[in-house]
């Protein structure tokens, strides 16, 4: 998923357009849901959107000139923490810029318009990726308004990115160039909501500090990571 945020970063292969990335294929992983409405309940304005899912009712996709330009804006107002969409029709994949890390060793293609959610130092939505839930921002006070644009923090999946970028998002906190969760101080990380693996690999890499091992303190022991450049996105 890419940044509408990047400024320079090293020229990609040429990939598929966006509308050959959204696949019919029928998914290979069976993400989890807590209700049967997913599957059995009829389109209806009384159902949530997140239910059937119909992310034509959550958010619009907005297409602006150059590379790396477009953008997922919000069609609904929710409070912080609420469910904005589940994630049901992931593929397994390599590391790609359209790919998000699901686990350790684990990406996925999202196969479905969350492609268009980039990045932000301060974002709206959270990627939780053991639940196979994108999720209202849980430190987001005001919650998500409709027009306002989605965003997740990338190192909040990623731990380490193919193609770092440098990032434009203009907050106050902006991290500047980012390149993965490796490649950051605890204490920045401390302020983010972060995946279950990431956590994991975090842990891996203090034991590993603490038992002299630098190959895989330095993150040279594990290459799972990728570049989810997503907004024309990547």
């Amino acid at each position: 998923m890419s940044p509408a945020a990047i400024t320079s970063a090293t020229p990609l292969p040429s990939l598929p357009s966006k509308t050959d990335l959204i696949s019919s294929t029928r998914p290979i992983i069976a993400p989890s849901t807590t209700s049967s409405l997913a599957v059995t309940t009829p389109k209806s304005p009384l159902v949530p959107a997140w239910v059937q899912p119909d992310l034509s009712r959550l958010l619009r996709v907005e297409h602006m000139p150059g590379s790396f330009a477009s953008r997922a804006v919000s069609l609904v107002s929710l409070p912080a923490g609420a469910l904005f969409a589940r994630i049901t029709t992931p593929t397994p994949s390599t590391c790609a810029y359209t790919s998000v890390q699901a686990t350790s060793d684990l990406h996925i293609e999202l196969n479905s318009d969350l492609v268009y959610i980039n990045h932000s130092c301060r974002p709206s939505l959270e990627f939780d990726m053991a639940r196979w839930e994108v999720r209202v921002a849980a430190d987001k006070d005001a919650g998500l308004r409709a027009g306002e644009e989605l965003t997740f923090f990338y190192p909040s999946t990623e731990w380490h990115m193919a193609q770092p970028f440098e990032c434009r998002c203009g907050k106050s906190v902006c991290m500047g160039k980012i390149t993965g969760a490796r490649d950051m101080s605890e204490e920045n990380l401390s302020n983010y909501w972060l995946n279950v693996h990431i956590e994991e690999l975090l842990e891996e890499r203090r034991v590993a500090r603490y038992n002299g091992n630098e190959e895989v303190a330095n993150g040279n022991g594990n290459t799972n990571g990728h570049a989810i450049e997503n907004g024309e996105s990547a």
